[in-house]
């Protein structure tokens, strides 16, 4: 049987329509051989040939002899309170990552990874204690989707959001996100609307025009975090290459769909950059650009030093915001109790639990 590129120990998970179309070449069988598997695989989320009933027999034996559909393994499931899932994945080869499952009235919401850790040394974020390992494939990517829609027993046509949130820096793998997005949001693919799908970055400037010129692209949201240059730094040492400065320029030049904004993220820690003072700076900043504010109070843990703002002080930065015409959102953070919340992944209290957890 021959091999294809991109299928490591002969998993096809994360290969293109394209690719398994070649792959059906290559076995000596029809193109449209590969749609079936690549409908099969994503649309359908069957992992077992054998149920790949459209195909012949001998073809499907084939299939099953030399190649397989893995996803990454649940290692664990932390369960919030309040409904939130972090799942702990285990790779092949061996390292972990943390996706998230988040429950609404109306639909769901799943934070992805990118990275084996992440290498940007934020100083409030519990992943940047990790450092990077490597960057994630585009099968990795979209097996976090499909193993937390198995396991919450999401059917295929619920309300799906995906967020690239969770670790790492999408815009430092952004060759293996798009090629995860394209599957994700293609309707013989996994099917998501292209509308539901965020990115998330810190600031890679020259990304962003990278980005802009996807033919399937999602929503980009920016990490902001800070008013002034010299306080982004010493909250994201990335501002020292990347400075505040190139990045709003960046942003002006995105080019934005009909009624499309870009979010920017702003983590509230008491005392250091949730004053009216720096409500009205930011609102300077993002003069002139199509944008809104999701305002985050900070999710605290031992290791890290910093307090969540009270909500009166979220409450009074949202007010000065909406006041110079700048949509403004407090957003609390789901999954706390389990450190699935934003900038908590961190593999917390994986190796005391192997199975379903939920919080006291």
């Amino acid at each position: 049987m021959a091999s294809v590129t991109g299928t490591p120990n002969g998993n096809l998970l994360g290969l293109s329509r394209d690719e398994l179309e070649q792959l059906a070449l290559t076995c000596g069988e029809p193109r449209y051989r590969g749609r079936q598997i690549y409908q099969g695989i994503y649309a359908r989320r069957l992992r077992d040939f054998a149920s790949l009933t459209d195909l012949d027999q001998g073809f499907r034996q084939k299939l099953s002899a030399h190649y397989r559909v893995a996803y990454p393994e649940v290692q664990a499931e932390f369960v919030s309170r309040d409904g939130a899932v972090r799942f702990l994945l285990r790779l092949e080869d061996g390292s972990l990552i943390e996706s998230v499952y988040i429950p609404e009235e109306d639909r769901s919401t799943l934070c992805l990874s990118s990275q084996v850790g992440c290498a940007l040394a934020c100083r409030f974020c519990f992943t940047a204690l990790l450092g990077v390992k490597r960057d994630l494939t585009a099968g990795e990517i979209v097996g976090q989707v499909l193993a937390m829609v198995e396991a919450q027993r999401i059917p295929r046509r619920a309300r799906l959001n995906v967020v690239f949130m969770g670790m790492g820096e999408p815009l430092l793998n952004l060759r293996s996100v798009m090629k995860a997005v394209t599957i994700l949001a293609d309707p013989d693919g996994v099917g998501l609307p292209l509308r539901r799908i965020t990115i998330s970055t810190a600031g890679i400037v020259p990304r962003i025009p990278e980005l802009a010129r996807e033919p399937m692209r999602p929503k980009l949201a920016i990490s902001l975090n800070a008013s002034t240059e010299e306080q982004r730094t010493a909250l994201m040492p990335l501002n020292r290459k990347y400075p505040l400065s190139a990045l709003l320029r960046a942003c002006r030049a995105y080019p934005l769909r009909p009624r499309e904004r870009l979010t920017f993220e702003y983590v509230l820690l008491d005392g250091v950059n949730d004053s009216d003072l720096d409500a009205v700076r930011v609102a300077e900043l993002l003069r002139g650009i199509r944008a809104k504010v999701n305002l985050i109070p900070y999710n605290p843990g031992p290791e890290l030093p910093y307090r969540p703002s009270p909500l009166e002080r979220a409450v009074a930065l949202q007010q000065v915001l909406t006041g110079q015409r700048v949509p403004a959102f407090i957003r609390i953070s789901r999954g706390q109790d389990v450190h699935a919340a934003c900038g908590q992944l961190s593999l917390a209290g994986w190796a005391a639990s192997t199975t379903r957890t939920s919080a006291p």
